[in-house]
């Protein structure tokens, strides 16, 4: 269950001191689109049309919406969501990333219809995309690099996306999510990027590298969204090779030895038979166990590096509050469905990191800081992501009830 008020004071300040900087932040950007902010003025890099981190921003002003109630803040967020239309035909797989955390507050307990017409606008465009060779909605040419490439980043919010489109969107967001499980899972740590190589094979991707700090949470968000969105769709089967997933990303995360594989699921738990037309199959391959490290991992800590190679370098908040959010959407889920244990034990991570970050990288303006944009090239390494601010509000907002876990 979340966590109460008076069982999280912490929690509840850090709320409050979150909203209030979007609200600065909103007055800063207008009508651009905030990306990064200087660790000491707090100043804001922008952008007129959002870039893939669009949806965070329209996703964060709803959660102001939502939680006010006013209509000046109901306005500038649906204003805000409206202005990501730019990227519904783009050919990049982040529209999963815009398009749901852009939208799903706003149609969902929102009730924004425009909203929800945009969404679906985008989730079809998606589909189109869809290869079914390669199993995947490629990550594309919009930014520029190789159009035939599997990313991490592209597996969160592109799941759901596509689930909402009945059989055809369940079956191709399926596909998505089992060719990145299996591909990233080929290597320990997860390699995050993949590019199409001759036939049907793949090539290792050099960016980002392996070690990156946003690999394990982005898997473990699109894992807890499959298995929500895509839950009348699996039999059960299929949905026993997910749970084996999240238990092989978790494992160095949970300072307990339950594992998160139930035995076979009862009669009327969910896990049902898929729907498909007469002829389709369910491919639902057992997902191959990541290869052996050479020394015993440690545990994970709450706070990453930005790469695992470079301890020393800087640390990603960001990529802790995303996984605060996948940990508590994995805990609602197991406690769905029988997994007690492990719900008790999500949660307790998602406590851990929320608070870290709240206690030691909150500034006092309610920013959160120490987010790594891009270790590689040096690009705002210890800075206020726009996302890590969505993610860090999400997460409080799950663990004090403030919000339904699979509303985003």
């Amino acid at each position: 269950m979340p966590e109460t008020a008076h069982d999280t004071p912490w929690a509840d300040r850090a709320w409050t001191a979150v909203l209030e900087r979007t609200g600065q932040t909103a007055a800063e950007v207008g009508r651009r689109f905030p990306l990064y902010a200087d660790p000491e003025s707090g100043t804001w890099k922008s952008s007129s049309k959002g870039s893939w981190t669009g949806g965070f921003w329209a996703g964060l002003l709803w959660l102001r919406a939502l939680a006010s109630g006013t209509p000046q803040d109901r306005a500038a967020a649906a204003a805000c969501t409206g202005r990501l239309a730019h990227w519904a035909d783009q050919d990049t797989a982040t529209r999963g990333l815009i398009f749901w955390y852009g939208t799903a507050l706003a149609a969902g307990p929102g009730g924004d219809r425009t909203a929800a017409a945009l969404r679906e606008e985008a989730a079809r465009s998606c589909l189109a995309a869809y290869d079914p060779q390669r199993q995947l909605v490629p990550w594309g040419a919009a930014f520029g690099g190789p159009r035939m490439l599997a990313r991490v980043d592209s597996v969160p919010g592109l799941v759901p996306l596509l689930a909402g489109l009945a059989a055809e969107g369940e079956r191709a967001a399926y596909g998505h999510l089992m060719r990145h499980l299996t591909l990233s899972r080929t290597e320990c740590p997860p390699r995050p990027a993949w590019q199409a190589g001759p036939g049907d094979g793949w090539t290792p991707g050099a960016e980002p590298a392996p070690g990156w700090s946003r690999t394990t949470p982005w898997l473990m968000l699109g894992l807890a969204d499959g298995l929500h969105s895509l839950v009348g769709w699996l039999d059960s089967r299929a949905a026993g090779a997910l749970w084996e997933a999240v238990e092989g990303l978790t494992a160095v995360r949970l300072a307990s030895g339950d594992g998160l594989t139930a035995p076979r699921p009862a009669l009327g738990d969910g896990l049902t038979a898929p729907r498909l037309a007469p002829g389709d199959r369910l491919i639902a391959p057992r997902l191959a166990r990541p290869a052996p490290l050479a020394s015993p991992v440690p545990p994970a800590p709450l706070i990453p590096p930005a790469q695992e190679t470079d301890p020393s370098g800087p640390v990603d908040t960001s990529a802790a509050a995303i996984e605060s959010v996948a940990l508590l959407k994995l805990a609602a889920l197991a406690r769905a469905t029988g997994r007690g244990r492990a719900a008790e034990w999500l949660t307790a991570r998602a406590r851990q990191i929320l608070h870290r970050l709240c206690t030691a990288h909150l500034s006092d303006r309610g920013a959160l800081t120490d987010g790594c944009y891009d270790a590689g090239r040096a690009l705002a390494p210890r800075h206020e992501l726009i996302w890590g601010d969505f993610f860090l509000a999400l997460g409080l907002a799950l663990l004090t009830g403030r919000a339904d876990p699979f509303a985003t």
